[in-house]
């Protein structure tokens, strides 16, 4: 087999539900339980040195996902588990779930601080075991900006832009809201939404939250500045995005995000980002990397992107800004921090294994063997 490889886990009990290449060699159905100890059987079986999981609530099967600890309590090698989501205000069920995944676990990454004070201060879980490794973003290239702008049409509009998959808790709404005032001092503002309807979303609501913003755009007289892009882009496709936005916003509503995935893609292609102050924003957001507006407050959204279109030395500050600190999020260098992370595991596991086998004692007066015994370090 190769150096690694993964366990795919399905959204329904259709195992062939998603084309996977060559690297997925099993796949979990969400919501069959016995699948989570087959798959630890198979990674056991087949010379695993360490099993890295990926851990969010609503991914894995059952109650706040606690089908992950059949999994976890019966493999037989050390496992990383990466937190995406860390809570505030765990219910009972979710507490115990998390510090049974954290107690198993030989290290914990989180990708922001908040998410290490939340894990010391709220689930009481040493610091010595949780590393902070920041979220990563590609290795994108410099673009040429004003040949990315005719391509995507943008050349004659300042540009707003949000990209990620829809739900409600996203406060697109708050930017459409924000357009009208904007339009008074940019005639040419156009509002872009990147992305598809969350399928979770979509399954049970339909398109009724999108079709919500369309309403909202249409009533407000705005409807002209706002544009759908219901697609899954390319990576090559998102960076030219992103770097031929005027400017990035991320209005959620919710202060307990900790960790987003479109905030660090944003940074790392040098995006001039405007958020809401939840967590994640707030780290990646200080030293003059963007600006917060309150949430769901569009008055104030409006001033500050009024205020940054007015001011376009201010908009290449910030551009050099996100793109020098962005550099520190690129792949190369966050697989290096976790390469480094499974190594020390690795060497840690292998030394506990050897101290264990040494520590035998033979009592000197007996030689019944449940004399013996063995001892971890």
């Amino acid at each position: 087999m190769s150096d690694s490889f993964i366990v795919a886990l399905n959204d329904s009990d259709d195992k062939r539900q998603y084309q996977y290449d060559h690297t997925v060699k099993y796949v979990i159905r969400q919501e069959r339980i016995a699948d989570y100890l087959s798959a630890a059987a198979f990674i056991n079986r087949n010379g695993v040195g360490i099993c890295c999981i990926q851990h969010e609530f609503g991914v894995f099967g059952g109650r706040s996902s606690k089908y992950l600890l059949t999994l976890t309590k019966a493999l037989k090698v050390p496992y990383t588990i990466i937190f995406h989501t860390v809570l505030k205000s765990p219910d009972t069920m979710q507490m115990t779930i998390m510090k049974t995944l954290a107690y198993g676990a030989s290290s914990i990454v989180v990708m922001s601080e908040k998410a290490v004070q939340l894990l010391r201060d709220i689930y009481h879980i040493l610091p010595s075991k949780i590393k902070c490794i920041p979220h990563g973003v590609p290795d994108f290239e410099i673009l040429d900006l004003q040949a990315k702008k005719h391509a995507l049409d943008f050349p004659f509009r300042k540009t707003l832009l949000t990209f990620g998959l829809i739900s409600p808790n996203k406060g697109l709404e708050t930017v459409i809201r924000a357009l009208p005032t904007i339009r008074e001092q940019h005639p040419d503002i156009q509002y872009i939404i990147l992305g598809k309807t969350h399928p979770g979303i979509k399954k049970v609501f339909g398109e009724g939250y999108r079709e919500s913003l369309q309403y909202l755009a249409k009533t407000l007289g705005v409807e002209r500045h706002l544009l759908f892009i219901s697609a899954f882009v390319s990576e090559e496709d998102l960076h030219a995005y992103l770097t031929a936005c005027d400017i990035y916003i991320t209005p959620y509503l919710n202060e307990e995000q900790i960790t987003s995935g479109t905030l660090s893609y944003a940074i790392g292609a040098g995006a001039v980002v405007v958020s809401t102050p939840y967590w994640h924003a707030c780290e990646l957001l200080k030293e003059n990397r963007g600006r917060l507006f309150g949430f769901d407050d569009y008055l104030q959204l409006s001033v500050i992107v009024n205020n940054l279109l007015n001011r376009p030395a201010e908009i290449e500050v910030l551009k050099q800004n996100a793109y020098v600190y962005g550099l520190s999020l690129r792949w190369p260098k966050i697989g290096k921090q976790y390469a480094q992370l499974f190594k020390a595991v690795l060497t840690e596991t292998k030394t506990r294994v050897i101290a264990s086998k040494s520590i035998v004692t033979e009592a000197p007066t007996s030689t019944n063997p449940s004399s013996f015994s063995l001892r971890p370090s």
